[in-house]
């Protein structure tokens, strides 16, 4: 299945959250082409979520304070969806037991 943008970036974002890491892990931890993930941390490097850090000889990627806020905000978003559709579930199957305790009723 295609990932969206967005779920790119949060891809990105996510492998950065615990530690800076070169591009090669990022490409491993996201399942994303180097290529592509090249132009998509030059999109978050420009709106100043991720910044290039030289450590001896090496360029790693890490989150700079708004990345790490913006990360927050969508995994937050990510769990309130869980917990609604959860709530929803629960909803039904409420929905459900009170159809199943009619028909019970209506039959004695």
């Amino acid at each position: 299945m295609r990932r969206s943008k967005l779920e790119l970036y949060e891809a990105i974002l996510e492998a950065l959250v615990k530690k800076p890491l070169n591009i090669d892990k990022i490409a491993y931890k996201t399942s994303i082409d180097c290529t592509i993930l090249n132009r998509h941390l030059d999109f978050l490097i420009k709106n100043g979520l991720v910044e290039e850090r030289i450590l001896g000889n090496k360029l790693l990627y890490a989150l700079t304070e708004r990345g790490i806020t913006v990360f927050k905000t969508l995994d937050f978003q990510k769990y309130l969806r869980r917990i609604s559709s959860t709530l929803m579930q629960i909803d039904d199957a409420m929905q459900t037991i009170r159809d199943i305790s009619k028909d019970e009723k209506e039959k004695e």
